[in-house]
């Protein structure tokens, strides 16, 4: 079971244009950006109390998650170069980046717009590119299938993201509601990619490592080695007994393979 976690956080609210951007820090040591997935496991998982014991964290809230607001105008597209202003603001350009799931997405979207945003990025089996044909289906869809079946996609052990919604304040409960309503705006059509990213990643100039679970079901290995095809000098490693959140399920087999890559 997940829950959230103790370690302490601050948070600010970073105004561009109509946006406010509700950046989180955390912990101390070699700065971090850390772009979530949509459902926002990362604050409820051991993963980001072991990153925050060596690092100091800085997590991104895009549009219509946690306490940022969401102009109808705002797309996926958008939210990179939010984020891009939101980095040179806060002087974080140059300090490497882990992007989960969604997160991962729009880091390789920010990094196709800036060769210098990031120092390095660490992508945790994201969505973003299409890779089959038309009638193909690349990435399992969320909003066709039943709750317990997705939950077997995302997880080689499907407790192990179980949320005891009933336990949580009205708080938590609207912020988790919000971040499923936001996920659908941003990206449902086109579902879950830009159908201009795989042409794009030739422009990634940082060193890259893609982290995938094994068992993934929402997007599967096939999928993350498309990816690194595409990404300049990228590579990939594959995590076993873990899904399309390996970071939280696979904690320790995670940090073997990040950290030599940070150091």
């Amino acid at each position: 079971m997940l829950k959230p976690l103790t370690i302490p956080v601050t948070s600010e609210l970073v105004q561009i244009a109509d946006v406010q951007i509700e950046v989180q820090r955390r912990g101390s040591g070699r700065p971090v950006l850390l772009l979530p997935g949509e459902d926002g496991l990362e604050v409820e998982s051991p993963f980001l109390e072991q990153l925050a014991a060596n690092h100091e964290v800085t997590l991104f809230w895009p549009p219509g998650f946690g306490l940022s607001n969401r102009p109808e105008w705002v797309t996926m597209d958008d939210v990179a170069y939010l984020y891009l202003d939101v980095v040179k603001r806060l002087g974080l350009e140059g300090v490497p980046v882990i992007g989960c799931s969604m997160g991962g997405w729009v880091a390789l979207e920010m990094a196709t717009k800036s060769e210098t945003v990031f120092a390095k990025m660490a992508l945790v089996d994201p969505y973003g590119i299409k890779i089959g044909g038309p009638m193909q289906r690349d990435i399992a869809d969320i909003y066709a299938v039943h709750p317990e079946k997705i939950a077997a996609l995302k997880w080689a052990d499907p407790t192990r993201g179980e949320r005891r919604l009933p336990e949580r304040s009205e708080e938590e409960l609207y912020i988790i509601a919000r971040n499923i309503e936001s996920t659908a705006r941003l990206c449902w059509e086109p579902y879950m990619h830009n159908p201009k990213l795989r042409r794009r990643l030739h422009r990634v100039a940082v060193p890259t490592l893609f982290i995938w679970g094994e068992q993934d079901g929402m997007v599967s290995v096939d999928y993350g080695r498309a990816y690194a095809a595409g990404v300049p000098g990228s590579s990939l490693v594959t995590i076993p007994n873990a899904g399309h959140l390996p970071h939280i399920e696979q904690t320790q087999a995670f940090f073997a393979a990040l950290n030599p890559f940070l150091a």
